[in-house]
């Protein structure tokens, strides 16, 4: 009897191991951007990880008031990732840059993702947070002050990947690389004027 103890830990051990491998993060979430992973055991494809940055995307932009204009950046595929980018076509001026960063967090607090880090910089201010399902997201200021979006995947199963579903907001700029500088002026966001509300 003292030889199956052993035995029957070991066993139990490797069971419960084996029994965490089969999702990312578990079944909380349901079909949530943040939920469980899909596709062939538990692990999603490449396309299913843009959709599912697609939608990230799609909804920090919707938190963001007023909204803006935006057009699709380029994806790119790595060795088990996929990241999709969004470029901002509304001028931000320098006085609510922190503003529009301030707003992208918030949301992002409020969906339980982890901020990672703040960049508080006068000229390329930035946040990056990361979901529970291991997915990183950004937004920062770069060159002339035009703000970029940008979802980086976990690591999921090869596949082929499609453009984007999600119409812009605007002129959608395809075939065009770089994309211009932002040109549309919004009351609010080119203001010259202190944080405002």
């Amino acid at each position: 009897m003292r030889r199956l103890f052993p035995v029957v830990t070991t066993t139990l051990a490797l069971a419960l191991a084996l029994s965490a491998c089969g999702s990312e993060e578990g079944t909380s979430g349901g079909g949530s951007v943040q939920g469980a992973a899909s596709g062939e055991n538990g692990r999603m494809d490449m396309q299913e990880a843009a959709e599912r940055s697609d939608a990230m995307l799609d909804a920090v932009l919707g938190a963001i008031d007023p909204d803006v204009q935006w057009a699709h950046g380029p994806t790119t595929t790595r060795a088990c990732g996929v990241t999709r980018r969004r470029a901002v076509m509304t001028v931000i001026s320098a006085y609510r840059r922190q503003t529009f960063l301030d707003r992208a967090e918030a949301f992002w607090r409020k969906s339980d993702y982890r901020i990672k880090a703040v960049n508080k910089d006068d000229a390329f201010p930035a946040v990056y947070a990361v979901t529970k399902a291991g997915f990183g997201v950004s937004v920062s200021f770069r060159g002339k002050g035009q703000a970029f979006l940008e979802a980086d995947s976990p690591c999921v199963k090869e596949s082929k990947v499609a453009p984007p579903a999600t119409e812009p907001n605007g002129p959608a700029h395809e075939g065009v690389y770089p994309l211009p500088r932002p040109a549309v002026r919004s009351d609010f966001w080119s203001g010259e004027s202190g944080e405002g509300s």
